[in-house]
């Protein structure tokens, strides 16, 4: 009994710990259904964090800027609008070309992604 309790203990941690690290991102059409919403911004100097599109759902762990784009809502961590203005947006990203570009530039915001 003790040693089932332990195992669902461990199965527990390590799901939702993958959930909270994990970026699996949806774009929504209106700024009322997102969690966070987004401005992109001509130049890197210029963004919060800088973001690189990775191809599959296990390169997008940790919180370093690394996004899958989902299919659906319901299989996001975060849904994300894009603002056409800087000043609606609760952050500011720029897309990078290699994965090692991408990182947050301002410790504040990322708060925004756990």
């Amino acid at each position: 009994m003790f040693s089932i309790r332990i195992f669902l203990l461990i199965v527990f941690s390590i799901l939702c710990s993958n959930s909270v690290l994990s970026q699996k991102v949806f774009a929504v059409d209106y700024s009322s259904q997102a969690d966070i919403k987004v401005f992109v911004t001509k130049y890197a100097s210029q963004a919060d964090l800088l973001v690189f599109k990775v191809d599959y759902p296990s390169q997008a762990k940790e919180n370093k800027g690394k996004w899958f784009f989902v299919k659906y809502p319901s299989q996001a961590d975060k849904k994300i609008f894009y603002c056409d203005f800087e000043f609606q947006s609760d952050l500011k990203i720029f897309f990078v070309e290699y994965k090692s570009q991408s990182k947050w530039m301002k410790n504040e915001k990322k708060h925004l992604f756990y």
